[in-house]
């Protein structure tokens, strides 16, 4: 349960990384919608975060945390945003994801 949490918790920090970028480039009233969201996925993914550090060491966790939130906004930006992708960008992504899964596997 605590991995699930700390999932969850990497889940959101993409929402309110996005949410972020949507308030920069949104007006009124539009820009309102965007900070209530970015508030609220900061919030949820801090208390579950919170819950997760109870039974997952704190640099495992926040590493994997971390990792997820980036992992993912590089993800969300590149389908959604029309980011670059090139080789090397592509390159640092996967050995992002390798390093998460191994702390994973080292924290069993």
């Amino acid at each position: 349960m605590p991995w699930l949490s700390l999932i969850i918790a990497g889940i959101f920090e993409v929402g309110f990384a996005t949410c972020l970028t949507k308030v920069r480039s949104s007006s009124a009233p539009e820009v309102y919608w965007w900070f209530l969201g970015f508030i609220i996925s900061l919030a949820i993914s801090m208390f579950m975060l919170y819950k997760a550090v109870h039974h997952i060491p704190m640099g495992t966790a926040y590493g994997v945390f971390t990792g997820i939130g980036a992992i993912g906004t590089v993800l969300v930006g590149i389908f959604f945003f029309q980011e670059p992708t090139n080789f090397w960008r592509l390159f640092f992504i996967s050995t992002l994801i390798i390093s998460v899964v191994g702390l994973k596997v080292v924290s069993a």
